[in-house]
């Protein structure tokens, strides 16, 4: 995580805001609330990053559909840990579309930038953070030892939702996203039409197996960037370069001689092999 660095264990010297809120208003006194705080812990909950502040509240952040925080080093090129910072440029921070300014004793800024406004930046008490309205009934995350072939046959058991939906249900798997539950169906060799209840339950481990090994190389490949995609630190993800399915319609299966095909489920873009995914 690009933020890790100039985040964790470090102190927000400087917080400010360009303007009352985002998809919904930021708390009273966000900026004075986070200023002079030390984050504690940089973590994940489904598509929300926490960061556990040392006053006892949480500050909690979603990107949205395109929000991104960019990090940039004060005083010249850095490197922290495995990653480099670009030294930030004049005027980082005060675009049309840059809504959030932190500015830690890394030293660091990092600028939040969302052209939609579909983020979301809140402050939660630490304690009861679990108990949260957007937290409540989210399943469990796909990469912790929770999740497994047994969790994933019971959530799955009768569920008359295509399994390409039900992957993208948070109250099903918290996290994972419309290209990562594509290629995740590909490499277990199932149709995304098929209904969530009829997955045999030979293919339960599979599913299983490929969704943790698809999230994990998409995270050490920093992610996938389309369209405006990059990471904190201003470089792109490659997983996109991995892709077996997404975004490939019409091109040929890498596994078979059939076709990649594109239809719509609820609204997303599903790609998929109609030969070898059954």
């Amino acid at each position: 995580m690009g933020l890790a660095p100039v985040l964790e264990g470090r102190r927000l010297t400087k917080v400010e805001t360009r303007r009352g809120g985002l998809r919904v208003p930021f708390p009273r006194d966000f900026a004075k609330r986070l200023t002079g705080k030390r984050v504690k812990t940089l973590r994940r909950r489904a598509k929300y990053l926490l960061a556990e502040l040392d006053n006892g509240e949480t500050l909690v952040i979603h990107l949205g559909m395109s929000g991104r925080m960019a990090v940039y080093a004060e005083g010249g090129v850095k490197k922290l840990g495995q990653y480099v910072y670009d030294a930030a440029p004049a005027g980082a921070g005060s675009g049309k579309h840059d809504h959030v300014v932190f500015e830690t004793d890394a030293p660091a800024r990092i600028v939040f930038t969302d052209p939609r406004r579909f983020g979301l930046m809140t402050l939660v008490a630490t304690e009861t953070l679990d108990d949260d309205k957007l937290f409540e009934g989210l399943g469990v995350e796909p990469l912790s030892n929770h999740f497994h072939a047994d969790y994933l046959a019971a959530v799955l058991e009768g569920k008359k939702t295509p399994i390409k939906s039900a992957l993208l249900d948070q109250r099903v798997i918290a996290g994972i996203g419309n290209i990562y539950a594509c290629e995740a169906l590909f490499r277990a060799r199932i149709s995304p039409k098929r209904l969530a209840g009829k997955v045999r339950a030979a293919e339960i481990p599979v599913l299983a197996d490929a969704i943790k090994t698809v999230l994990t190389e998409a995270i050490a490949a920093g992610g996938s960037s389309l369209r405006d995609y990059r990471q904190a630190d201003g470089n792109l993800g490659n997983f996109q370069h991995r892709f077996q399915v997404y975004d490939r319609e019409g091109e040929p299966c890498p596994s078979c001689q059939g076709t990649v095909k594109r239809i719509v489920q609820a609204g997303r873009s599903t790609f998929y092999c109609p030969k070898c995914q059954k």
